[in-house]
């Protein structure tokens, strides 16, 4: 049963945050297959796709944060689907272009608690578990999202 509690703007707004955060530190591509990009070593959009769809289904199922994702249409969940598939594959060295908001401004006004913060970094790290993703991509993935919470925690 996939849950149906999500709201509009801030469905988009923090979720463009999880995804836009990738986009930072993750541009190092590389065509040699030595030292293939992130992308690359993700496996792709069909990878990255896949870990797009377990975090939204862990970020609809988390108490801490679901409440701001409440009643989003059908519609802009899949917009929102695909925005973060387009920004975590642009941002990790893939062939998509991210067309969506910055993260200071998807995020202000909304006033995100630390709390929240965290728990959205946390159910990316569960989603990208629950897929086999290794510890130096997880990593570098990852290592964006300190910087990034001046844009999005108390906005």
């Amino acid at each position: 049963m996939k849950p149906s509690f999500i709201t509009g703007a801030r469905l988009v707004a923090v979720s463009a945050f999880a995804a836009s955060f990738l986009l930072v530190n993750c541009n190092k591509s590389s065509s040699s297959e030595e030292n293939p990009n992130l992308y690359t070593r993700l496996g792709g959009t069909p990878a990255i796709a896949s870990v797009v769809d377990t975090f939204l289904v862990e970020v609809l199922a988390d108490t801490v944060i679901n409440a701001r994702f409440k009643d989003l249409p059908g519609p802009r969940v899949t917009a929102l689907r695909q925005n973060l598939i387009d920004q975590i594959c642009a941002g990790t060295g893939g062939p998509c272009t991210y067309t969506g908001k910055s993260m200071l401004a998807a995020h202000t006004g909304m006033n995100i608690r630390q709390e929240e913060f965290n728990a959205l970094v946390g159910d990316l790290i569960t989603s990208l578990n629950k897929h086999n993703v290794p510890e130096a991509e997880k990593n570098e993935l990852l290592g964006v999202l300190g910087p990034m919470q001046t844009d999005i925690v108390g906005k």
